[in-house]
């Protein structure tokens, strides 16, 4: 298993993915599952401060997810949702839902069930730290504030979706500090994970950079 984390627009997905068709791995994006709850939650009028109630519904929603090399699709009670948790008010609102124990209780525990057997190429926040601490390789990507903002404006410009690079600026600085401050699992480099710096890199860089890493590791254990 390769574990990858990083802060939003470090080229997190887009270099899993590839890392995971290279190598012939299954990809997981865990915020996908974050943000679904989070979904749910804004259109069902749910308080984002009540722990209590985004717990409760953690545990009684039906999710279906499908991983392969190039995407993690997700469906609730019949609805896929995969494009739908890409929407900008889910983006601003998942850090609230994902700082709350008991729903993070739950999410682990469903991707931990999904990822238990076969070669995966895992995504998220607190993979290498919390989810799978005993990943067979750790990586944390970087990147400068305005390098994740250009990457992240192009994103959602590519969806029809036209936000000022300042307003968008401000929100990765917001989203960067509620992950990092949250108590339970919070951004943070695993002690033993490879940090590459994606700010001059190309996705096929980075993704080589860690597809080499580990190629190393394997030969290390042969």
């Amino acid at each position: 298993m390769i574990a990858i984390d990083g802060p939003a627009g470090s080229g997190k997905s887009t270099t899993a993915r590839l890392v995971a068709r290279k190598l012939g791995f299954t990809y997981l994006d865990t915020g996908a599952l974050y943000r679904t709850i989070t979904l749910l939650a804004l259109q069902r009028g749910i308080d984002l401060n009540d722990g209590d109630a985004l717990s409760a519904l953690s545990k009684q929603v039906k999710l279906r997810v499908e991983a392969d090399p190039n995407t993690t699709r997700i469906w609730v009670d019949g609805t896929e949702v995969t494009e739908a948790i890409r929407m900008p008010e889910v983006t601003r609102a998942v850090s609230q839902v994902a700082r709350h124990p008991a729903v993070r209780r739950e999410m682990v525990h469903l991707q931990r069930q999904i990822a238990s057997g076969g070669n995966y190429v895992v995504e998220g926040r607190d993979i290498g730290t919390v989810v799978f601490p005993d990943a067979d390789l750790k990586i944390f990507l970087i990147a400068s504030l305005e390098a994740r903002t250009r990457r992240r404006q192009l994103e959602l410009q590519q969806k029809g979706i036209d936000i000022s690079f300042e307003a968008l600026k401000n929100e990765i600085m917001q989203r960067d500090q509620k992950d990092q401050k949250r108590e339970i699992a919070p951004l943070k480099k695993a002690e033993n994970a490879i940090v590459i710096d994606t700010t001059d890199l190309t996705i096929e860089e980075q993704a080589n950079k860690i597809v080499e890493a580990f190629q190393k590791l394997e030969t290390q254990r042969q």
